[in-house]
């Protein structure tokens, strides 16, 4: 490939470079325009703006104002029906700069080939997945998170793939590649496949999840190293955030993934050409596309670039513990059936009242989660001395333990106690609810739905009102869905090699509760509403029985 041999090819990126890494306060969006207009693309910008639910800490930011700048390089022998995408975020900084210089220069040598098939599109937007959710809104025509944006002035064909390239560094040492998107989709393998097959033609370090692929399979450290690798990816499925800009091209069926140029100080190091001869590679492969990316799979799990675990390996482990539920359900059916009759002086079958008020509070406390957080900061921002952010967070952790107190309201809304019938049919149908939800939450996220049921199964499956209740209680409540996202903070941690104290696990928690609410607002992520909507009310159930009269 030729890409940059030219010698003045080199000196315009190494230009591109050194304006771009002078300091900058937000976009250069007329100094972009030109750039791409002089490159021969046809250039368009979208403006837009998005109110947050309350103020993103993290990043600093509650009114979000920014321009999207886009250039399209119309296929010179096709119909111009199909396209490809390959877009930068740049924000204010120098963060991401020498992914936009990279992203001109290329696009600057794709407008010298005549064989490109699909329509290429060059985006660098801003504000990160804000400024990328309202490009794709604008481009697909629909508004399904309520952002403003101005429409889109030039379209391209279809997407058929897109690759968002973030360079957090002048000099890089390897190339991460990020699959993990919106709700944890994942796109096709093959093009995961692709950036595996060029790296290795290339003879560029590349990884996944941080991690260097080991050749020692065979070996307890290798198993070990696999086994990490995997879980990080597990965990970062199973959290349903977009973990880069290509994660909210997936909700509309484009295969995409995020290339990080990552600078660990290794003595193996990698230049922009080397970048942007294995872009051109994998662009001119994705070019010749005949149809979309569907041959290979779509459920999978990695624990290295060049190995996979299929759905027909990890799927049985979930149906084994789905199992568990089916059949102690069918136990309390079989016993439910052959308890002899009441009488008139003896027990007599359970009300729908005794049954239904427990499922009915539950799920009002589950909306109340939901709902209250945001509704109330602005009125927990008068009486207590929080910030917007930390009154939703709070107001989450205080909703979600006063359900504890649930048992005690719920029997003084029912008329004398429970029967023993009674507490068997609310676990019946606590047991058949909660199989239904995990099974439906692992076909669309298996990540998720295996992490509830590791937590939920063992609990739903043993709780009965004749255990020891304090015990029950405490073992409950280890296992508790907040208690369970607090474990998973620190194990991620510690996947990623650096660990973190109590107090900083605790801080970090705080932080993952308000981003998964900011991320149900802005991105659609159903995470937050499944498990305050749906998870939640269903292990108030079992608290219920536990606790049963």
């Amino acid at each position: 490939m030729g890409l940059l041999s030219d010698p003045n090819r080199r000196r315009a990126l190494t230009k591109l470079l050194t304006r771009l890494n002078a300091p900058i306060c937000g976009m250069p969006v007329d100094w972009l325009v030109k750039t791409m207009q002089s490159r021969g693309l046809e250039v368009f910008t979208q403006s837009f703006t998005r109110k947050l639910p309350f103020p993103d800490e993290n990043k600093e930011r509650y009114m979000v104002r920014g321009t999207n700048v886009y250039g399209i390089l119309r296929a010179p022998r096709a119909p111009r029906t199909e396209a490809l995408v390959l877009s930068a975020p740049c924000s204010e900084g120098n963060n991401n700069n020498q992914a936009v210089g990279l992203l001109l220069g290329l696009a600057q040598y794709f407008r010298s080939q005549i064989h490109w098939a699909k329509d290429i599109i060059f985006l660098v937007n801003e504000h990160d997945l804000i400024g990328m959710q309202a490009w794709l809104e604008g481009y697909h025509h629909t508004n399904t998170t309520g952002g403003d944006w101005s429409p889109l002035q030039g379209r391209g064909g279809s997407i058929q793939a897109a690759l968002s390239l973030e360079l957090s560094s002048d000099v890089i040492t390897s190339l991460d590649l990020v699959l993990e998107g919106l709700n944890g989709q994942l796109p096709n393998l093959d093009l995961a496949n692709l950036f595996y097959a060029f790296c290795q033609k290339i003879g560029v370090l590349c990884t996944i999840q941080g991690k260097l692929q080991r050749n020692d399979w065979d070996t307890t450290s290798g198993y070990s190293h696999a086994a990490q690798t995997m879980m990080l990816m597990v965990l970062k499925q199973a959290s349903g955030r977009p973990w880069g800009d290509h994660g909210l091209f997936l909700r509309y069926h484009i295969e995409a993934a995020s290339i990080r140029g990552i600078n660990s100080f290794r003595q193996y190091k990698t230049d922009t050409t080397t970048i942007g001869r294995l872009l051109e590679g994998m662009y001119r492969k994705l070019n010749n596309l005949l149809e979309r990316l569907h041959q290979s799979y779509f459920f999978y799990l990695m624990p290295s670039l060049s190995r996979f675990v299929s759905i027909g390996y990890y799927m049985p482990a979930f149906g084994l513990l789905a199992v568990i539920l089916l059949l102690r359900a069918l136990d309390l059916w079989v016993q439910l059936g052959a308890s002899p009759p009441g009488t008139e002086d003896g027990p007599s079958s359970p009300g729908v009242l005794s049954i239904l008020t427990p499922v009915v509070i539950s799920h009002m406390t589950g909306v109340a989660l939901y709902t209250l957080p945001i509704l109330s900061q602005e009125m927990a921002v008068q009486h207590f001395p929080v910030s917007e952010t930390e009154a939703v967070v709070l107001t989450a952790i205080a909703i979600y333990t006063a359900g504890l107190a649930l048992p005690h309201n719920t029997h003084r809304l029912l008329q004398g106690e429970g029967t023993e019938e009674g507490w068997r049919v609310l676990k019946l149908v606590a047991l058949l609810y909660l199989a239904v939800l995990l099974g439906c939450t692992a076909l669309i996220n298996f990540s998720l739905g295996f992490i509830l049921a590791l937590s939920l199964v063992p609990i739903a499956a043993f709780i009965t009102p004749h255990t020891p209740k304090a015990l029950s209680a405490a073992i409950m409540v280890l296992l508790s869905p907040g208690c369970t996202l607090l474990y998973c903070v620190f194990v991620f941690q510690e996947l990623q090699e650096t660990p973190v104290s109590l107090q900083d696990g605790w801080m970090l928690f705080l932080s993952v509760i308000s981003q998964g609410i900011l991320d149900h607002a802005l991105y659609g992520s159903l995470v937050y509403p499944l498990l305050a909507l749906l998870i939640y009310p269903c292990w108030l159930l079992l608290w219920n029985i536990l606790f049963w009269k």
